[in-house]
Parts: structure tokens; C-alpha cells; sequence
């Protein structure tokens, strides 16, 4: 189910962490929720566990437990990159540039904005019919 790109592109993330399959405690619990009867019988929720740095994860998104192991690592090598690196780290950096486009535009970009809105309202408005009764 799950592409090997995605598997290889992992174990290269866990590889430059320093995180090894030995260093994580791997538990699988029954999952609650919506599902049914195979909620109720297999216990598809991965509980992961970094034991070095202590950082806990749990995943019962999808109905199948080895994709929900894959998420869970997945989420586990983020949360130990953003720990790691800091500011460094692709979540950082994601929540920066959200910030720095929500950020309120100065005085002069605004006006800039604006001049150019007014050019192009005025090359529309410029487009007008050809009045064809003066033949």
C-alpha cells in the first residue's frame, strides 16, 4: 500500500536523525472510534515510543495497520526533527512563511497593489463596444 519512494525517502530521514528501528518501542492497541467490527477485532492503533529522546506517538487514522505504522513513523521523524533541529527544521520553516504571508503589507507595497489594480481597471474600462451605427 505503501510506495517504496515514500519508504526509501523515510528510512533516508531516520538515517540522517540518527534514529534507529532499535531505539523505538512498538506497541499495537485496539483502536476506538468509527470502524465496525474490524475496530473490534484488530488492533490497528501503532503506539510508537523514541526511547533516547522519550517522544511519544500514536496513529489509528487509516483502517490498516501497517500504513498506520508507516504514518506513525513518519509523524515520530518529524517530531524528533523539529526537536533536533530547531529553526532549521520543514515544519519551522512552513509556519514561517505562513507568518510572513498572513504579515500585514507596508504603505508603499499597498499603494503598489493598488496602482496596478487601478492600471488594469482602466485598460478593461478602455475595451469598450464599438458603436457601429455611423456607417
Amino acid at each position: 500500500m505503501i510506495s517504496e519512494s515514500k519508504e526509501k525517502e523515510l528510512i533516508k530521514r531516520m538515517e540522517a536523525l540518527g534514529v534507529r528501528e532499535a531505539d523505538i518501542a512498538e506497541k499495537f492497541i485496539r483502536a476506538q472510534g468509527h470502524g465496525g467490527q474490524n475496530v473490534n477485532k484488530t488492533s490497528t492503533c501503532v503506539y510508537l515510543k523514541h526511547l533516547p529522546t522519550g517522544i511519544e506517538v500514536k496513529m489509528q487514522r487509516e483502517r490498516s495497520q501497517s500504513l498506520n505504522r508507516f504514518l506513525a513513523r513518519r509523524l515520530l521523524v518529524d517530531k524528533i526533527e523539529q526537536t533536533v533541529m530547531g529553526e532549521k527544521s520543514r515544519i519551522r520553516q512552513q509556519i514561517e512563511k505562513v507568518r510572513r504571508q498572513k504579515r500585514k503589507r507596508s504603505k508603499r507595497a499597498k499603494e503598489k497593489v493598488l496602482q496596478n489594480k487601478k492600471n488594469i481597471s482602466m485598460k478593461k474600462a478602455s475595451r469598450g463596444r464599438v458603436d457601429e451605427t455611423n456607417e
